[in-house]
């Protein structure tokens, strides 16, 4: 029985990286669909500018040859995810129009934990192995992982000054348990994953070092935009209190 091809095709050499665009029409399609009916949403010129920029993000995380990339290394997966999840989503959910300020306790940490169980889920020896011989597979992983991302970070970033305390523990503890996943990865003691066993030493680092690499890429960036998360929501809550205050 042949093994199955990835979405992203057969892992690359370094010589033909910058050849292998993923130029799906299918998924281009989506994308540009995705664009015009959020930029038609947005509220504004600012909301545009954004939706735009985190649609063509998410453009480049899926059809550059950081798609094929992926393929050979660990870490540039996880570098796709973190462009995904660090970049793409906050913009997409920033323009996102934002109607009443959330209260919804439930609703915050129902996005919390549906973005736990992505990331971790996803990065898990079993399903991300998985993810190389579907095309079905290789898509859900990416639909959850993004999709839990953009509506958590538009729970981050659109809330009421009285949800602060709320919101500054969800990212506390999206911040917490993504520096655990990236600490895990980083200091295993051996490779995790089978599907990059054979394919990192093309580009001169060996299966745990390229894992090491992808753990610290999930591990630094996730704790550093969780905190400017952080002291958006307290800046925030300052100004309502100083506006009080003033009255």
């Amino acid at each position: 029985m042949s093994q199955a091809i990835p979405y992203c095709g057969l892992a690359p050499v370094p010589g033909e990286l910058l050849t292998r665009f993923n130029l799906d029409p299918l998924l281009i399609a989506a994308l540009a669909a995705l664009l015009v009916w959020h930029w038609a949403r947005a509220s504004g010129r600012h909301g545009r500018y954004l939706a735009a920029a985190g649609w063509l993000s998410a453009a480049v995380a899926f059809t550059s040859p950081l798609c094929a990339l992926s393929v050979a290394l660990f870490s540039a997966r996880v570098a796709q995810h973190m462009i995904l999840v660090l970049v793409s989503a906050p913009l997409i959910a920033a323009a996102w129009p934002k109607g009443r300020s959330s209260r919804n306790v439930v609703r915050l940490w129902a996005a919390t934990a549906a973005f736990f169980v992505a990331l971790w889920f996803w990065h898990m020896p079993v399903p991300y192995d998985a993810t190389f011989g579907s095309t079905l597979v290789y898509w859900s992983m990416h639909v959850t992982l993004f999709g839990t991302a953009i509506v958590l970070w538009r729970e981050l970033l659109h809330h009421s000054a009285a949800q602060t305390a709320g919101v500054l523990a969800a990212g506390a503890v999206t911040s917490i348990h993504m520096g655990l996943l990236g600490a895990v990865l980083t200091f295993a003691a051996h490779p995790l994953f089978y599907a990059h066993l054979t394919t990192s030493w093309l580009w001169g680092l060996s299966a745990l070092r390229d894992q090491q690499l992808g753990g610290v890429l999930m591990w630094v960036p996730g704790v550093g935009l969780f905190l400017f998360a952080a002291l958006r929501s307290f800046g925030r809550l300052w100004r309502v209190l100083e506006s009080e205050k003033a009255l």
